[in-house]
């Protein structure tokens, strides 16, 4: 947990107790009014006073800055009001009660912030650091890239690393989602605000604390609430006109009655009664709590969704597009074929392996692997990563490697293989020398999402991949996909998007962060796949899925729902009730008590229905 989060919380419980000594005081005192009736006005206006006067002194704040018409202004001019007309107990009442609910909703919003907070509570303040075998404890931003930090059983792992020496379970629910413990060893990848369960573990540190998976994740907490959802800027907007409206109308019930009865008090209290029922705070408060606890949700499940905007973007997708290699496939490739014309098979994955060295793509890592020794590089130059594969010098002789059409437009004379996979072929000198297959694993996970979304209404599924046309075709068969483009190259996708924006349709785009930002950034809803290690995952995504999951998307997509169904279930309810005890209030068949239900009540019971929406129920 942060330290602000910890100063925050801090500075709540503070006020909360002091808020709590203030209502109890006005309490006492109220009850020995009735006791001391010779000086029942005086003690009243004292309760009054030490209740009240943080509100007043707002009130009037807001009235030097041009904010005058609130929940604090109206409370204030409906107990003044009041004490105009001698209802001086009810005036206090009034107060007490209102402060109650505020203390209680207050409460309750902090316990829900708390509870997601806490959920997301990865951070570790302190470190050990291990310098010429001595232990050295500092905090996580002193800690820099290649230093070795010991890690004991239960502690959090503090900063992104890979594993020298140790074995153990890793706890990663924290930022997957995923109950099942991950086994750890040397050379495994680590990440920040996951848990070391059973074994002692030294990391060599991959990324300060800045750059962290952690620090990414806390950050994306707490600017959650940057960018609000249509539903929260419309009510935020509807309370600004809302309330004036309300001022004006009470006090037209109180002038035009009065005037044609003569009865100034009878008149003056309904219109304060009318004034404290139409408080808006229920909404303004439970609407956002409500997006506030679906966020918390989706953590809750290893989903990260930025804003509240995002959530409430999940539920008006026309079309998904997916990315294949990483997101509906594994994106661990393995080489399964490797054919030479003129050239043993054993020399052309050794030559494959020496000119993809200096590639970090996937499929050169699965070539390397394959190969499984270390290669001699010293005769390679002129390495260059092009549209399709790369081109490399190599003991004076110029190699390609890539798809069909980057050896074709190089002039090299060939026939493409049948054979389904992503297919690498290799040419020297613009001679050809053969081909090498890999393959690469669909999730589980891929074809059960693909048939919940159709389920779901999603008007198109479509697959849009830089990989060859047969591989893509296979790929898309097995899990239900009918339409899909191969051979793309990044930009390619991106004007896919932009062309789909054209046609006024929501878009959302699930890549696997890797290579994917532009895309990411294009569509109107951008999903990355475990892409948490990855900058521009992070950056580009409105939603991270932490594990490669796929499934979390209708997970996602249920949260969100779940939310705006809640939400719609507080507007109605509050409207209702306030309507109700608004027409009863004209008519003289509500007091101030049922006005104080129709706002402090109606709040907490919207802020604990909104709370159902964390608590997953």
């Amino acid at each position: 947990m942060s330290h602000n989060h910890c100063h925050d919380c801090n500075h709540h419980e503070h006020n909360h107790k002091l808020e709590l000594v203030k209502l109890i005081i006005s309490i006492i005192l109220f009850i020995f009014s009735f006791k001391f009736s010779e000086y029942k006005l005086l003690i009243i206006i004292t309760s009054y006073i030490i209740i009240s006067y943080e509100l007043v002194i707002d009130v009037f704040k807001n009235l030097f800055k041009g904010e005058i018409f609130d929940e604090k202004f109206l409370m204030f001019i409906a107990t003044i009001g009041a004490f105009i007309i001698g209802e001086y107990e009810e005036a206090l009442l009034v107060m007490i009660l209102y402060q109650l609910g505020e203390l209680l909703n207050h409460k309750a919003v902090d316990k829900s912030r708390k509870d997601i907070i806490k959920l997301m509570n990865l951070r570790s303040d302190v470190v050990r650091v291990i310098t010429n075998d001595k232990e050295k404890e500092t905090s996580p931003e002193k800690v820099k890239v290649n230093d070795i930090i010991l890690v004991n059983p239960g502690e959090k792992i503090p900063l992104d690393g890979i594993v020298v020496e140790g074995v153990s379970l890793v706890d990663t629910s924290s930022i997957t989602g995923e109950s099942k413990p991950l086994s750890v060893k040397k050379d495994s990848k680590v990440l920040s605000g996951t848990i070391n369960m059973n074994g002692t573990l030294k990391i060599i540190v991959t990324e300060t604390y800045k750059n962290s998976t952690v620090s990414k994740i806390l950050n994306l907490i707490e600017n959650s609430d940057k960018d609000k959802a249509e539903t929260e800027r419309f009510f935020s907007r509807f309370a600004k006109i809302y309330t004036p409206i309300v001022v004006c109308l009470a006090l037209a019930i109180f002038i035009i009655p009065s005037i044609i009865t003569k009865d100034f008090n009878t008149w003056g209290y309904r219109s304060l009664v009318f004034l404290v029922t139409s408080c808006p705070c229920a909404l303004v408060i439970s609407i956002p709590l409500s997006f506030f606890s679906g966020i918390g949700a989706c953590s809750k499940n290893g989903i990260l969704v930025k804003n509240s905007l995002c959530l409430e973007k999940l539920l008006d997708i026309d079309e998904i597009i997916f990315d294949k290699t990483g997101t509906i496939t594994e994106g661990v490739f393995e080489v399964v074929k490797v054919k030479g014309f003129g050239i043993k098979a054993k020399e052309l994955l050794e030559i494959a392996a020496i000119c993809e060295s200096n590639s970090i793509h996937p499929v050169a890592a699965s070539i390397k692997e394959r190969y499984g020794k270390e290669v001699d590089t010293s005769k390679l130059k002129n390495f260059k990563l092009v549209d399709g594969g790369v081109t490399v010098t190599y003991d004076n002789d110029k190699y390609i490697l890539g798809n069909y059409n980057l050896l074709r437009k190089n002039k090299v004379n060939f026939n493409m293989t049948k054979d389904i996979g992503t297919v690498v072929y290799i040419s020297k000198n613009n001679e050809y020398l053969g081909y090498i297959l890999i393959s690469d694993k669909i999730k589980k996970s891929s074809k059960k999402i693909v048939s919940e979304l159709k389920k779901r209404g999603i008007r198109d599924l479509i697959v849009l991949s830089g990989d060859n046309d047969n591989v893509v075709k296979s790929v898309c068969k097995s899990v239900g996909i009918s339409r899909y483009s191969s051979e793309l190259l990044p930009q390619d996708k991106v004007a896919y998007l932009n062309a789909a924006k054209k046609e006024k349709l929501n878009v959302m785009f699930v890549g696997d962060g890797v290579n994917d930002a532009p895309a990411l950034i294009a569509a109107d809803l951008g999903v990355s796949m475990g892409g948490i290690g990855s900058d521009a995952a992070l950056e580009a995504s409105d939603m991270v899925i932490m594990n490669d999951d796929l499934a979390k998307i209708n997970t996602a997509i249920d949260i969100a729902s779940f939310t705006k169904k809640i939400i719609y279930q507080n507007i109605t309810f509050v409207l209702v009730v306030k309507g109700l005890i608004l027409i009863l209030a004209a008519f003289g068949l509500s007091n101030m008590i049922g006005a104080i239900f129709a706002d402090v009540g109606v709040c907490l019971i919207t802020i604990i229905n909104s709370l159902r929406i964390f608590r997953g129920k």
